[in-house]
């Protein structure tokens, strides 16, 4: 099957769960100052403003940057945490619901020799692309990036032709949220490929 670019109504359903998991095992792809990179993601977050006490806290703490998530799904959305690791997210719905999806972690399929320059690392591993932060930092992505559509030419969603069913999804609690309260962090909404080697540590 040849690749196919997911267009922005992709991620424009009412349901960011249902969208992290169909996310798995899609390809994400950056051209970033002229050099091709990509990735097969094996693990996602969602984030709904309903019900996610860590979503409303987000939106009061980063009142300005967080306006990005008004915007119809599909379109990049970057935040800075600890003024270092740039979050990448995807904006889901439509405007008037500030839903998304973080990419947590990818496979290196495209241009690993960039990744490995841009994260200053002598050889490929887990640490490469397994997390958040180091994942943007392999595929250049950066917060100035906020507002594109994931959908053009900088940064792309494909399918490959691979649907990752449901008994092969871990659902767990996701990461660095208890300062959310006991509810939010509790939520099951980070999803991982079950027993992939480049899902990141956190249990």
């Amino acid at each position: 099957m040849k690749p196919a670019k997911l267009p922005a109504t992709f991620f424009q359903g009412p349901d960011p769960l249902q969208i992290a998991c169909d996310l798995l095992g899609k390809h994400l792809c950056t051209h970033i100052d002229g050099v091709l990179t990509a990735g097969r993601i094996v693990e996602t977050e969602a984030y709904r403003h309903e019900g996610d006490h860590s979503l409303t806290l987000h939106l009061q703490r980063k009142r300005h940057q967080a306006q990005g998530l008004h915007l119809p799904g599909g379109h990049a959305y970057i935040y800075t945490v600890y003024n270092r690791h740039a979050l990448f997210n995807i904006t889901t719905h439509d405007a008037g619901h500030p839903d998304a999806v973080l990419i947590r972690a990818v496979e290196p399929t495209i241009g690993l020799d960039e990744m490995l320059r841009r994260r200053g690392l002598p050889a490929a591993k887990r640490a490469l692309t397994a997390g958040p932060g180091v994942l943007s930092q392999a595929l250049g992505i950066t917060p100035a990036l906020t507002g594109l559509s994931v959908a053009g030419d900088v940064i792309w969603f494909e399918d490959h032709g691979e649907a990752i069913a449901p008994e092969g999804i871990t659902a767990s609690a996701r990461v660095g949220l208890e300062y959310a309260g006991a509810e939010a962090a509790g939520l099951p909404w980070r999803f991982r490929i079950r027993d992939s080697k480049w899902t990141s540590p956190a249990k």
